[in-house]
């Protein structure tokens, strides 16, 4: 596969929603501060991590990025991330695969009902598992853990590149049903924008 000027993100928090009171979580986002941040690189093909001390860096790569792929990014990851960069997260082009699978389902979904059927991979733990890793201090385990999500995270999005589907189990009657994506085309679509009129672009990325 060429090389593209895509990340892969996801990111893990020092605190949960009931610790800084919110109900309304739209409006604690900001609060929950980071502990991680995972990335992939398709420019390098490496994994990277940014604790929070590394924002500054992570900044720069956000800056020059074509594409940030993620899930659940638009309404969690980015948010999050907002107090800590002079970048507005509504100027970084973004494909939030959640997006896509919640307008199809008409319901949030988790990643790990998705990675399982689609990838025959589960999440190696939970959000809040990834709290006390922090409060811990066992930041390798964390580490590991936020890189593993970020690995699924890029496996379910190739898969429907290259399908055009993707799988889900239901946990309300446990059946596993197909869902079609066009995540190849947003993608294309989106990079094309970025692209200077000299460019070629791929006519396919996997």
């Amino acid at each position: 596969m060429s090389s593209q000027n895509i990340i892969v993100l996801d990111l893990e928090t020092q605190k949960s929603f009931k610790e800084v009171g919110g109900k309304s979580r739209e409006n604690f986002l900001e609060k929950l501060k980071i502990s991680v941040v995972g990335v992939y690189d398709y420019l390098t093909g490496e994994y990277q991590a940014y604790e929070e001390s590394r924002m500054m860096e992570l900044e720069k790569r956000l800056r020059e990025v074509d594409l940030v792929i993620g899930f659940n990014s638009r309404r969690f990851d980015l948010p999050v991330l907002a107090p800590y960069l002079f970048t507005p997260i509504d100027q970084i082009p973004q494909l939030d695969l959640l997006e896509d699978l919640q307008e199809a389902r008409g319901h949030r979904v988790s990643l790990d009902s998705v990675a399982g059927p689609t990838l025959k991979q589960h999440k190696s733990g939970s959000g809040k598992d990834a709290i006390t890793l922090y409060k811990e201090n066992r930041m390798d385990e964390l580490i590991k853990y936020c890189l593993d999500d970020v690995r699924l995270t890029k496996e379910v999005y190739e898969y429907g590149c290259r399908e055009g589907k993707i799988f889900f189990t239901s946990n309300w009657d446990y059946k596993t049903y197909e869902i079609p994506v066009q995540w190849q085309k947003t993608t294309e679509q989106i990079l094309a924008q970025k692209a200077k009129p000299t460019e070629q672009f791929p006519t396919s990325l996997f």
